[in-house]
Parts: structure tokens; C-alpha cells; sequence
């Protein structure tokens, strides 16, 4: 069960448009907003551009749920300053979106929609949070270097959010269930690195929990005991050889699942 999130998607939809895959945008190919990064991320791993351009409703509607509105909390703020959030969240990011909310209510600005942000919120007029969360917007995008190229997109897509926004203040939500389907769950950083990782833990297991047990050695010659230190020392520095090994490719498997 949910809010208002059936009622706000599609006013955010409008301003997203569809399929863009400009070289020079570094977000790579996007589809409603969507981008490929994010779609592996929330619906399929191994998605390619294609699979990206026919994204269906319900996997557009995982995504800004998932990315966005839960991202803000925003099921748990009143009518009208959930959607205008949650734009705000798609439109520059949910941190950017949170904080700015945040120091609106006056609470300690975290990035995070938590019980005290949603008590100062629920507390205060909902029209007056509206607006003046839709005016810091504004001046925040007047600073952005490409104001002078996407400034007039900008201002006619906050004055929308302004104006439906306000429109849902008082407004009974929606509470229906929202059109978002069990997501396919991508592998995880943690499961690819519990493969790369499996043989380092072995090993190190194997001497941390005495695997060479230090009896064995009592009354053997220096002569022996010298060979199996060299040994010794031998297989450690290929442990550690392996173990820089596994952390590289651990970092290449995150570096490539961002």
C-alpha cells in the first residue's frame, strides 16, 4: 500500500521525455528518465541498450519508486509535499531534494527523510512548504552553468510541480496499490566478491586457526625447522600475492556494478 505515488509518477513522467543516447551525456543512454546504470541497478542486471528502450510501465515505475520516492520517504510526507519532493529528488537528486526539505522545516540536514523531518513537515503549512521548497529549487538551478541552455525547461517544469502540487494539499491520498512489480533482483557486490574471496578465506582460516600445528614441530633439527620457515614464508608471500590479486578484481567487480 502506498500514497500519492500512482497520482505523482505521471506528472514526472511528462517532463522526462524518451529514448536519448547523446555521446556527449555523460549519463549514457535513457529512456524516461531511466538510465541504463539504473536499470541494471533496480531491474536487470545484464540489461542491454535494447532491453533499456522497451522498458515496459511497471519497470519505470519500480525504478522511480525504488530510486526516488522511497528514496525521499516521500509515502510518509502529506499530500503535495510528497510530489513536489519527489520531483525534486528525480529532477537533482534525493540527498539535494531531502536537505533542502530539511532546512525548510528547520531540522538537522542529513539527506534523510526520517521521523523528525516528517513531524516538523506534518506540523507546518503544507502550501508555504510547497513554495518555498519549488522557490529554493529555482535558485539552485539559476546557478547551474546550464541555466542558459535548459533554464526555460526548468522554470515551466517547477512551476507545474508548483501548481499541481498545491492542488493536492487537503486532497485525500491516493492509498492504492502502487503498479510495482517484485523487481528482478540483480547480483550483488556481495556475492561476486564471497566468489573472488572464497579461496583467500580458505587459506587464511586454514593457518589463523592452526592448520600447522605448532606440535608438530617440537624436537625437529634447526636443519628442518629452517627449511619449513623458508617454506613458510614462500607460501605467505603467494598469499599475499593472491589476496592483492582478489582485491583488485573485487574492486574492478564494484567499479562495474556502480
Amino acid at each position: 500500500m502506498d500514497r500519492n505515488f500512482a497520482r505523482a509518477l505521471p506528472l514526472v513522467l511528462k517532463h522526462e521525455g524518451g529514448w536519448a543516447d547523446n555521446p556527449k551525456d555523460p549519463g549514457g543512454a535513457t529512456m524516461k528518465g531511466v538510465t541504463l546504470a539504473t536499470f541494471r541497478r533496480y531491474v536487470k542486471a545484464d540489461a542491454s541498450k535494447a532491453d533499456l528502450r522497451a522498458i515496459s510501465d511497471e519497470q519505470v515505475a519500480t525504478v522511480y519508486y525504488r530510486h526516488y520516492w522511497a528514496a525521499v520517504n516521500a509515502q510518509a510526507l502529506p499530500s503535495g509535499i510528497d510530489y513536489a519532493v519527489f520531483d525534486f529528488a528525480v529532477n537533482s537528486g534525493p540527498a539535494r531534494a531531502a536537505k533542502y526539505l530539511q532546512s525548510i522545516a528547520g531540522v538537522s540536514v542529513d539527506g534523510r527523510v526520517g521521523p523528525q523531518t516528517i513531524e516538523a513537515v506534518s506540523a507546518m503549512d503544507a502550501a508555504k512548504v510547497i513554495n518555498k521548497l519549488c522557490d529554493a529549487r529555482m535558485s539552485f538551478l539559476r546557478k547551474l552553468k546550464h541555466w542558459p541552455t535548459f533554464g526555460n525547461g526548468w522554470t515551466r517544469r517547477v512551476d507545474d510541480v508548483r501548481r499541481d502540487a498545491l492542488a493536492m494539499v487537503g486532497q485525500p491520498a491516493d492509498v492504492k496499490e502502487v503498479p510495482v512489480p517484485k523487481p528482478v533482483v540483480p547480483e550483488t557486490v556481495e556475492e561476486k566478491v564471497k566468489e573472488k574471496t572464497g579461496l583467500w578465506q580458505k587459506l587464511t582460516g586454514f593457518f589463523g586457526a592452526g592448520g600447522v600445528g605448532g606440535g608438530l614441530l617440537w624436537g625437529v633439527d634447526w636443519q628442518t625447522l629452517a627449511v619449513i620457515a623458508g617454506a613458510a614464508i614462500l607460501v605467505l608471500l603467494l598469499i599475499v600475492l593472491l589476496r592483492r590479486h582478489i582485491v583488485n578484481a573485487v574492486k574492478d567487480i564494484r567499479e562495474g556494478l556502480a
